[in-house]
């Protein structure tokens, strides 16, 4: 039997939909956060098939460092707790990637655990944000309605 959906896919198809459902039902903190975390995912898509594996360690390293920054501005602009946690979240990913590529190690199941984690971590707290923005800004319209009838 052919398995050609693997962990890795299925993130990939969560980190999309993920981008998708911040654009429909989210702020723009969500919405930016969504589509710099499938944008990196893309990045990092495209830099594993063209690149070797000295080159791969590198440019994980520049496309971390760049969804990191990315989520530190949006925490420093919009200060919610998801935020704060998805920063979190990434600067671990970024001490993992930098871990192992300044003592070159090779990835081993620790890594690809970490990885995983991280970016499930990363995919479930920007849903938060959109439910959260989705919730208030219904909340928001309720008021809005009550108040003008």
């Amino acid at each position: 039997m052919i398995h050609w959906i693997t962990v890795h896919h299925v993130l990939l198809y969560a980190i999309a939909l993920c981008a998708i459902f911040a654009f429909w039902k989210g702020g723009w903190a969500e919405r930016i956060g969504g589509l710099a975390n499938a944008a990196c995912a893309g990045a990092w898509i495209v830099a594993k098939a063209s690149l070797s594996p000295d080159g791969l360690a590198i440019a994980e390293l520049a496309i971390d460092c760049l969804l990191s920054f990315t989520f530190l501005g949006l925490a420093v602009c919009f200060a919610s707790r998801w935020l704060g946690i998805a920063m979190l979240l990434q600067a671990a990913q970024f001490s993992l990637h930098a871990y192992y590529f300044v003592t070159e190690r090779t990835a081993d199941l620790l890594r690809a655990t970490v990885n995983n984690v991280v970016s499930w971590g990363m995919v479930f707290c920007i849903l938060a944000g959109v439910v959260a923005t989705w919730v208030s800004n219904a909340r928001a319209a309720r008021r809005q309605r009550a108040a003008a009838a």
